[in-house]
């Protein structure tokens, strides 16, 4: 019976290998050298020139929010569209439903300015 489980607990050690084993051999093999350079805080390449818990421009959400506006229409469109035949007038209206809300938030976006680039 436990030999069942054999490679299940062998994928698991595997994978446990492969992610913890690079972590633990940089760590023993890797060249320790701090100095105040390294250890400086660095922004994209510049140092930074500005308070990390600085506001951010409600754009910068508004664009996440249309990605997963966009993201989950694709994700449920595709398996509804298969399927459509046999889910019948239930299915169609309950996406109807759901495509609804997903214009809703895309009408917000709109209004917000989301779509505008500067």
């Amino acid at each position: 019976m436990l030999e069942n489980y054999f490679p299940v607990l062998l994928f698991i050690f595997i994978g446990f290998a492969v992610g913890v084993g690079p972590i633990v051999m940089g760590a023993m093999m890797g060249p320790h050298r701090p100095d105040s350079e390294k250890l400086s805080p660095w922004e994209c390449g510049f140092e930074a020139f500005e308070d990390a818990r600085m506001k951010f421009d409600v754009r910068y959400y508004l664009v996440a929010i249309l990605f997963i506006l966009f993201d989950l229409e694709i994700a449920f469109l595709f398996p509804w569209a298969i399927v459509l035949n046999e889910i019948g007038l239930f299915g169609f209206l309950s996406m109807m439903i759901f495509l609804g809300i997903l214009v809703v938030g895309f009408v917000y976006e709109w209004k917000k300015g989301a779509l505008e680039w500067d």
